[in-house]
């Protein structure tokens, strides 16, 4: 076992010193699989950082309440006896000024996207103080909170990294009204910060939407315990709502991009067949260039396995190198770049896209399998080519 290995050793040793005679070629198998290992981290950073974008905004202390069959708020109607029933029902959890409830409304806005210089949806919140307090990673980074029964708005951080027109004391019209920005907040990075908030009273007199809402959040008397609300919607006819933990419905909303990373697998897989037939013509060349040193090893006593098992060592590092530098690429060129996309209530999310090992994990096993495959058949000439075939092959 021991003379094997060391014949395994000599022989990857001596295919990799000898590359610099096939230098280009190497370099190409080399790009070729950076290139794939790129695109599909690149993909992959994509749907990880959208899904952390929305998951980040869901506690499990929190129900959302929408109309039943709404897949998300902009399709939900609420009208004020609905929340006053919610307000009463057992499970919503109460501080001293009555229980924690808040009705809120969402209209979709224009915003001119710094990007592309094109309009965008923008989800404008109605909220309350009850909903201001119920976010609680929500902080005031630059500005001051808007003035209730005023046109006043505050502003994502998202939101303003994406779009033009949103600083601080800046005016911005949206159909007939006139909105002044006096403030911009975080929310951790999550998905609100891909919103405008604004005085939900003020907005149901401009929307004309008079005392409906779109959804309800509450903060529950028991953290992620339900069932004390849907009995209530069960046993209450005019309570047509179905309810979730804030939890729950952002995780089913942020799984709407994870075609994204099916996506990115498939079109990485087709480069990779692209990738292959380079690598394969590369090591086929290698292997032929190579056939006086692999004939005089045979003679010399080397066996077959060493030879196959040399071709295959040398394909992998060259896929492995090509793995590294597409891996590098991807997180110099990708990594916290923002952008954003359109989310489950036709707005912009905005996000960033995310590497984490994980996706690296993902980026080497592909570099190994492109390795693997077109190291396979060229080491397998070598292992199976006769040495006077490869004396007379080398003359």
């Amino acid at each position: 076992m021991g003379s094997l290995i060391a014949q395994i050793v000599s022989v990857t040793l001596m295919n990799l010193g000898s590359l610099r005679r096939r230098l280009w070629m190497s370099l190409a198998m080399v790009f070729a699989s950076a290139v794939v290992v790129a695109i599909l981290l690149a993909f992959l950073a994509m749907a990880k950082g959208f899904e952390a974008t929305m998951s980040g905004a869901g506690s499990s202390q929190i129900a959302i309440l929408m109309r039943e069959g709404s897949a998300s708020e902009i399709n939900s109607v609420i009208l004020q006896d609905q929340v006053n029933l919610i307000a009463e029902s057992a499970g919503v959890a109460r501080d001293t000024n009555g229980p924690l409830v808040s009705p809120e409304l969402y209209v979709i806005v224009d915003g001119l996207k710094k990007s592309t210089g094109t309009e965008a949806n923008i989800p404008l919140r109605g909220l309350n103080e009850t909903g201001m307090a119920m976010r609680n990673n929500m902080r005031m980074v630059e500005g001051r909170m808007f003035t209730p029964g005023t046109n006043e708005m505050i502003v994502g951080e998202g939101v303003l990294r994406e779009f033009n027109g949103f600083e601080i004391g800046k005016e911005v019209r949206f159909g007939k009204n006139l909105w002044t920005v006096v403030g911009v907040f975080s929310t951790g990075g999550n998905i609100f910060e891909s919103e405008l908030w604004a005085d939900i009273k003020i907005i149901q007199s401009h929307y004309n939407r008079g005392n409906s809402y779109q959804s309800i959040r509450l903060q529950l008397e028991n953290n992620g315990d339900l069932k004390p609300i849907q009995e209530t919607i069960k046993r209450e006819p005019r309570l047509n709502l179905e309810a979730q933990t804030e939890q729950e419905y952002f995780a089913s909303q942020g799984k709407q991009l994870q075609y994204i990373a099916t996506f990115g697998w498939i079109i990485s897989s087709v480069m990779a067949l692209g990738a292959l037939a380079g690598a394969l013509n590369t090591m086929y060349t290698s292997v032929a260039d190579r056939a006086r040193e692999i004939a005089t090893l045979r003679a010399l006593g080397f066996s077959n396995f060493s030879a196959f098992c040399g071709t295959i060592a040398e394909a992998m590092v060259l896929a492995v190198a090509g793995g590294l530098l597409g891996s590098l690429a991807a997180y110099l060129f990708f990594d916290g770049l923002n952008t954003s996309t359109l989310g489950g209530s036709f707005t912009q999310v905005v996000f960033s896209f995310e590497m984490s090992p994980d996706l690296f994990v993902q980026g080497a096993v592909l570099a190994l399998v492109i390795g693997f495959i077109s190291g396979f058949f060229p080491a397998w000439r070598a292992a199976r080519m006769p040495v006077v075939v490869a004396f007379r092959h080398a003359t």
